[in-house]
């Protein structure tokens, strides 16, 4: 039997469109604990350290673990327990953290997919577990997690080629090699220039950035920017891309690859609805393509809008992310089968074109550090204090 087409799918899929069971938005703590919650479960759910790639809504079960997204989970949870004191999120932390050093490739990648879908390291899935091997090493101060990165490191600037493009490597899951959304990639390896000091690692990120900045159009869109189709990408690899221009310009001091992040966010911004509903993909032209919307992208560029109200003060940004965020917060489930409370879809209504009936892990850790700076921009603290750390602490150079 096609379960899309059984009578319960359908008719979630006629109520999401039609804003039936929506949540009605609480305070950021509420929606918060509950992501997290989501996250510990997902952690559970898999008989090893890492966090389940999704949970998967028509067959209700849970996939392996996924080494990339568990990789920028770990900072998600350091972030949450020192704002909260919850020592299991910290404990939790340091577990996926050992477990990715335990998986870490000879070479010093990281595998591709979830664990089991390739015996191969990939650009994208390594620079993203350098924000948690960095992180863990800044909060426990184990060199161990600090080796994994520099290793990490070293291989991404083997194989990076001379322009600072990265064309071997790229995800045998997306079958693309050429992604200017590797900008966030770069910014991990500014991440491992901070704790080493390390110049040739801040020099390969600014490389990438540079050639990113070959890629863009005239009105600021990128090329060779979706995991899909390059000529609509998802907000999701738009705010990926944006957020690492934007970060390794705070870094290296580029004002250029500063205003490049700033054109993409307030291109997306200028389109975003007075509900915050987001579309999930955009063309050339900044126009959006598709009804549906991409929450995991919502949720990354609250936070990109969040970090440009820190460095502009410009209040546009600050209240882009709040109505982003009570978008996200509506659809996300706080009553209800104990798998998908807390959790974030793919797309909303959740058969839309991004991870339909699904719940990946990065949508729920975007979301909860989009609540975390929603609520630093607003000036919202958490009791506990913050345990000594900036509450706009968001993998930022320290």
């Amino acid at each position: 039997m096609n379960l899309i087409n059984s009578l319960p799918w359908r008719a979630r899929m006629i109520g999401e469109r039609l804003g039936v069971g929506q949540t009605m938005p609480q305070e950021n703590r509420v929606h918060l604990d509950a992501a997290m919650a989501w996250l510990k479960r997902a952690q559970d759910a898999t008989p090893d350290a890492g966090v389940s790639q999704t949970y998967l809504v028509k067959y209700r079960k849970w996939a392996p673990s996924y080494p990339e997204t568990t990789g920028y989970i770990i900072p998600t949870f350091y972030r949450y327990a020192g704002l909260t004191g919850d020592a299991d999120a910290r404990a939790r932390a340091r577990r996926m953290a050992d477990w990715e050093c335990e998986i870490q490739h000879p070479r010093g990648g990281v595998l591709a997919g979830a664990l089991g879908d390739s015996d191969q390291p990939t650009i994208f899935n390594t620079g993203q577990v350098l924000f948690g091997w960095v992180r863990a090493f800044e909060e426990e101060g184990d060199e161990r997690y600090r080796e994994a990165a520099v290793r990490a490191a070293n291989w991404l600037c083997e194989v990076q080629d001379e322009d600072g493009c990265w064309r071997r490597f790229g995800s045998p899951m997306t079958g693309k090699h050429i992604n200017t959304y590797n900008t966030r990639t770069a910014w991990g390896l500014a991440r491992v220039h901070a704790i080493t000091g390390e110049l040739r690692f801040l020099a390969a990120a600014i490389r990438n950035c540079e050639w990113a900045l070959t890629q863009r159009r005239p009105n600021g869109w990128l090329e060779d920017n979706c995991l899909q189709d390059n000529a609509q990408p998802f907000v999701h690899t738009l705010a990926y891309a944006m957020r690492g221009l934007l970060e390794v310009g705070q870094v290296a001091g580029r004002e250029d690859f500063i205003a490049a992040a700033r054109v993409i966010g307030d291109a997306l911004l200028a389109a975003l609805p007075e509900n915050g509903r987001l579309p999930g993909r955009f063309d050339a032209n900044w126009q959006p393509t598709v009804r549906w919307s991409c929450l995991t992208g919502d949720a990354q560029i609250g936070i990109n809008w969040g970090r440009l109200y820190q460095i502009s003060g410009e209040e546009k940004y600050r209240m882009g992310t709040r109505r982003v965020v009570g978008f996200v917060k509506a659809t996300q489930k706080l009553a209800g089968d104990p798998n998908e409370i807390g959790g974030i879809k793919g797309s909303h209504p959740v058969d839309g074109g991004y991870h339909p009936w699904q719940y990946p892990n990065w949508a729920a850790k975007f979301f909860a550090d989009a609540l975390m700076m929603d609520s630093a921009n607003q000036g919202e603290g958490f009791d506990p204090a913050d345990a000594g750390r900036r509450p706009d602490d968001f993998d930022m150079q320290r």
